[in-house]
């Protein structure tokens, strides 16, 4: 698949990797006894990067189960993953992200399988391959949830579990104006192109949630939190800042029987 979305996303994240962008920097400073102590609800205060990986409960029971990396590229999420023992797989359609997950692999010494391929077309992976598929904020640049859960329904084996998180489509189009955070574009409005022609699609909870049903899931678990620790001591209009406004959330789907 390589139409308009792809194209223009893609050429994105590769200049998001040139630019060692947030989401693109390998996470080299991990403790293991840390992640498993986060996993038991006993870390506190919880470090800058394990904050992004929740609910921690499910990071309790991955040693030697297949898990799959979703769109998440980077060294980060793998790198949880790999420190606890899971086989890991990362699927991402830029290779420079994918690199940054072999970096971490060889930086702790634990195996990774990458491939780059648009999470909009699965069908290069087997039926029932994983155990879980994490999947971080990564559905804002597709312009369908359908077509990603029909994906993850038919990779994810039978009783296996699914994490995907989503901004609040009410907040999606969030401006600092120099006063104030405001919603600039109605809700009706399904996508916004950024000056580097880069799409970043809006999706209804109707979709998300119904979509998740309408593919053999059930939902177990729903938890809100900002994609990085907010500070309201920040600049106004800065990341941190803004995520004190601007909450997401993750679901937790397990794949019917």
């Amino acid at each position: 698949m390589n139409d308009e979305i792809t194209i223009a996303n893609r050429a994105r994240w590769e200049a998001e990797v040139l630019r060692k962008g947030g989401f693109t920097v390998p996470w080299l400073d991990l403790d293991r006894n840390d992640i498993m102590r986060y996993a038991e609800g006993r870390l506190d205060p919880i470090p800058y990067h394990l904050y992004q990986i929740y609910p921690a409960y499910l990071l309790r029971d991955v040693a030697d189960k297949e898990v799959l990396c979703l769109a998440a590229g980077g060294g980060q999420q793998s790198a949880v993953f790999g420190l606890l023992d899971a086989r890991v797989t990362v699927i991402d359609f830029t290779q420079g992200q994918l690199d940054g997950d072999i970096t971490a692999a060889v930086h702790y010494g634990y195996e990774v399988d990458t491939l780059c391929l648009n999470i909009r077309d699965l069908s290069a992976i087997e039926d029932a391959s994983f155990d879980f598929v994490y999947q971080g904020p990564s559905m804002s640049w597709v312009p369908s949830v359908h077509e990603i859960y029909k994906g993850v329904s038919r990779i994810i084996r039978p009783g296996g579990w699914y994490r995907v998180d989503f901004g609040n489509p009410a907040t999606h189009s969030l401006e600092w104006d120099g006063e104030y955070y405001r919603v600039a574009e109605p809700y009706t409005e399904r996508v916004y192109r950024y000056s580097d022609g880069a799409f970043d699609f809006r999706h209804c909870l109707s979709d998300i949630f119904n979509g998740l049903l309408d593919n053999g899931f059930r939902i177990e678990h729903v938890e809100e939190r900002s994609w990085t620790q907010p500070d309201l001591e920040a600049a106004p209009g800065s990341w941190a800042h803004e995520m004190a406004y601007n909450v997401s959330f993750a679901i937790v789907a397990k794949r019917e029987m």
